[in-house]
């Protein structure tokens, strides 16, 4: 079984159900931004011992890996792209017509489960290959933040040369960073002495 339990935040849904949805919707950030684009090296989809070394974190997902787990996954990944590209232009129905293709495509099945003094929970049937239990709970993840936030979270970086997924954690106005490391820089510009001569030049935020 797999257990929502990766991630520290929780959203609305998982309060009522025990259920961390942020757990599942990190697979498929990381599908997305496992291509090379400009950081880390190699694509994550390239060898069954990539994609071992990409998933180490997640056992249920390191098993036996085939070369049709490799396509699945490729083509899941475009069609995860286009979902957070739709998102980054407010394109909502197209971000749920998307997800309710995959919905039909990767059926989801859960059960309830409880284990280590837990109240019972939601865990997702642990069943199919590798390529079935990333989708499932990639698209599990994803549709209940859809459900708990709508599509404002979802995202493309802006940076120049970035692109990667994310979803943050809270809506924000204009541009949108994957990190803080891509967020520019605040400018710095000189103040100039007064007329009067007094003090060499400085600088501020502005």
């Amino acid at each position: 079984m797999l257990p929502f339990d990766r991630l520290p935040r929780r959203v609305a849904s998982s309060q009522r159900t025990g259920v961390d949805l942020n757990s599942y919707a990190d697979l498929a950030v990381r599908l997305v931004n496992s291509t090379n684009q400009g950081r880390g090296s190699g694509d994550g989809l390239a060898t069954a011992e990539t994609y071992r070394a990409f998933v180490a974190d997640r056992p249920h997902l390191t098993s036996r890996v085939t070369a049709a787990d490799l396509d699945a996954l490729r083509l899941l990944r475009a069609e995860l792209r286009l979902i957070f590209a739709a998102a980054d232009r407010g394109e909502t129905a197209q971000v749920a017509e998307r997800l309710n293709a995959l919905l039909t495509r990767h059926p989801i099945h859960q059960e309830l489960a409880s284990h280590d003094n837990q109240q019972w929970h939601i865990h997702l049937v642990e069943s199919g290959s590798a390529a079935d239990r990333h989708a499932a709970g990639a698209i599990a993840g994803l549709t209940g933040l859809v459900t708990a936030y709508g599509t404002d979270r979802f995202g493309t970086c802006e940076a120049e040369g970035c692109g990667r997924a994310f979803i943050g954690a809270a809506t924000s106005a204009g541009k949108r960073y994957c990190s803080d490391g891509c967020k520019p820089k605040a400018k710095v510009r000189p103040l100039r002495a007064a007329d009067s001569g007094q003090g060499p030049p400085s600088t501020a935020a502005s």
